[in-house]
């Protein structure tokens, strides 16, 4: 039964009447979950344990080899599908390229579908994001970015280039190239055959928001083209077809917001929201800090260091209601890493190795997914060695607890 919170004080949640709207049906999944939270509420989380992973194999998924592909993110929807969604058709990590991209598989990444555009805009579009809610709406998340502006200016690096300076021509004015700018969601009604037009999501992410259990969705980032560029949390309360700004997160002494960038946020058993940031003010520059909500967003702790140095960070809520962060390395040994909670994000394990077998600093962004069999798959992007293009990676694992 979905929960909702209360309106006073701390949240204490409560039951939705089976009739009301915001009562998504009860599949066996989200019955599963909802018992797994009232076991923690009883008995208290489970120990974190990480003795490391069963690597069971690792491969690229990029089927266009001859593209850069960039900050995907990876869900599994309610029917067991693997959805993974980019920035693709890029010619590199700066460009005005950039499509939103999307693949299925069917049966837990062995394989997948050809990509599929599902935007392409008229100026750059970059980082992915997808959710599938409750009602089992598909919602991707992207930004637009010009960025590669200055390469095409008359002294730029690309000013002679035919291709960056056609697409470039796509607007021929600057005011209305840049009311391009924005940050998007498009949604699925059809499991990802069609899509909406772009909707204003106030705030931008990598990985996109996620759902609360009295059905909001929230998300958190910052605003990319506005003058304050605050650091918050929007929430739209009809499945993601409008968005409001619901609440800004306090800085630390001596940082500044503007150093704080991509965030993730999912909501723990007990009904607090833990969220995380890639931090590169002066303190734990390169670190991931966390901030903790206890009233459904409304309000936020002053962000912590938590011991982690790597970023962006994906958060996971396990069917047995641990957390799983998994984040990018760029360091050596170049790769990705994840680490656990049991305690709702209180405390973690020591770090384990995803990966770490990178040639340098430009990958990461991984997201990961929790399989029927207690493995996991996650997807990260990374340049590597045999090619001159980013490609997506995939690792299947399991802990070793």
């Amino acid at each position: 039964m979905p929960l909702v919170p209360h309106d006073h004080g701390l949240p204490i949640f409560l039951p939705l009447p089976e009739n009301h709207p915001m009562t998504p049906p009860l599949s066996r999944r989200r019955f599963t979950g909802l018992s797994l939270a009232a076991t923690a509420a009883l008995y208290g989380p489970r120990p974190a344990k990480a003795a490391g992973i069963e690597l069971i194999g690792t491969k690229t998924i990029s089927p266009q080899a001859n593209y850069y592909h960039g900050w995907p993110t990876l869900t599994r929807t309610e029917k067991g599908e693997l959805i993974v969604v980019w920035s693709g058709r890029r010619e590199g990590h700066v460009c005005p390229f950039g499509t939103v991209e999307m693949m299925q598989s069917r049966d837990n990444g062995a394989t997948w579908t050809f990509p599929r555009t599902i935007h392409d805009g008229p100026i750059d579009d970059r980082d992915a994001g997808i959710l599938e809610t409750a009602r089992g709406t598909l919602i991707v998340t992207t930004f637009t970015s010009l960025a590669y502006a200055p390469m095409v200016a008359a002294a730029g690096s690309k000013a002679n280039d035919p291709a960056w300076l056609a697409l470039h021509a796509r607007i021929t004015d600057d005011e209305t190239r840049d009311g391009e700018l924005g940050t998007w969601c498009f949604r699925s009604h059809d499991g990802g055959l069609s899509f909406s037009g772009r909707i204003d999501t106030i705030v931008n992410s990598p990985h996109g928001p996620c759902q609360l259990a009295d059905g909001r969705l929230l998300y958190l980032g910052k605003e990319l083209w506005t003058d304050e560029k605050r650091i918050g949390a929007a929430e739209s309360k009809d499945d993601g077809e409008t968005w409001q700004w619901l609440s800004e997160i306090p800085t630390r002494e001596g940082d500044l917001a503007a150093d704080y960038h991509e965030l993730h946020a999912i909501q723990c058993a007990s009904g607090k929201i833990v969220a995380q940031i890639r931090n590169h003010n002066t303190a734990n520059k390169g670190e991931t800090l966390q901030t903790e909500s206890t009233d459904g967003g409304k309000t936020w702790t002053v962000p912590h260091s938590i011991g982690v140095w790597g970023l962006p960070s994906h958060l996971l809520r396990l069917r047995d209601d641990r957390l799983l962060m998994t984040y990018g390395y760029r360091r050596k040994p170049f790769g990705n890493q994840a680490q656990i909670s049991g305690d709702e994000g209180a405390t973690w394990s020591e770090p384990f190795a995803i990966s770490e077998d990178g040639i340098g600093g430009d990958l990461g962004y991984p997201s990961t997914v929790e399989l029927d069999d207690g493995s996991f798959v996650s997807v990260w992007y990374e340049k590597m060695a045999d090619s001159p293009m980013a490609q997506l990676r995939q690792a299947h694992w399991r802990i070793k607890d």
